[in-house]
């Protein structure tokens, strides 16, 4: 490995560890600089999981005051987002290489139209007020079905928990958030312990952007919010839909 492309990997899981601290999607950071370097999509997928969980960690520790009082939720969705991340690594994996190929440009795609129309998606989580203090049943299913996307690919899978922690608690927006990170590191810890064990990762990769995402993911808590959140979203939008373009023409 080049010392510029060290850089540029360890530049990416900074972005991404402060991007998946706010709210999600640093893995449209991360994945497309893989993909440019030259490592297989599974290759990148596998590495930039296990390198981005100590970020989500580190996000999520920088969180914990917001995490008080909700220990129950978080047994509770934790449970369901760890057997959810547990399936879709064994998808990842078991699974020919060639499905990922093929599905994986257009996860990128419905992840930016998540990131386009995020505001909406706030603003109408914000305005509900949840029936249900626990999240009834739709929550636990949720969060299963965000664990399993979450296994598989990532991108955008804090969005994804953001709109439905909005659409089923009646909470306030930060302890929300918290919520989300403890969530998504649950998750991606998951799939990084079952990638570690199964799967061959570039480790190189993994350890650059591990320490990028743990300063990242401190920085985006701490000093994020002082991000605008129009250009973060042309930003990532611009990189998914780069990284989407580089497997499709790698197919064809």
């Amino acid at each position: 490995m080049e010392l510029w492309e060290a850089v540029a990997i360890l530049l990416a899981g900074v972005a991404a560890g402060g991007i998946n601290a706010i709210a999600g999607s640093g893995t449209l950071f991360t994945f497309p600089v893989l993909l440019a370097l030259g490592y297989p999509p599974i290759t990148a997928t596998i590495s930039n999981s296990i390198g981005l969980a100590p970020g989500t960690l580190s996000g999520t520790i920088a969180y914990r005051r917001e995490l008080v009082g909700q220990r129950t939720r978080l047994i509770r969705f934790g449970t369901m987002s760890f057997f959810g991340a547990l399936t879709g690594a064994m998808l990842l994996i078991y699974l020919p290489s060639g499905v990922f190929e093929a599905v994986v440009p257009f996860m990128i795609g419905a992840s930016c139209v998540l990131i386009i129309f995020q505001p909406r998606i706030t603003k109408w989580a914000r305005a509900r007020k949840p029936a249900h203090a626990n999240g009834g049943v739709l929550m636990p299913a949720g969060a299963y079905g965000a664990g399993t996307y979450g296994g598989y690919f990532a991108a955008a899978q804090g969005i994804i928990l953001m709109s439905l922690l909005g659409a089923t608690l009646d909470d306030d927006i930060q302890r929300l958030n918290a919520l989300k990170n403890a969530l998504a590191t649950i998750a991606n810890g998951t799939a990084a312990v079952f990638y570690i064990v199964l799967a061959s990762p570039a480790w190189a990769v993994v350890g650059l952007i591990a320490a990028g995402t743990i300063v990242g993911g401190y920085l985006g808590a701490n000093f994020g919010r002082r991000l605008s959140p129009t250009a973060l979203r042309v930003v990532l939008v611009i990189v998914g839909l780069t990284a989407a373009a580089q497997i499709l023409l790698g197919r064809v």
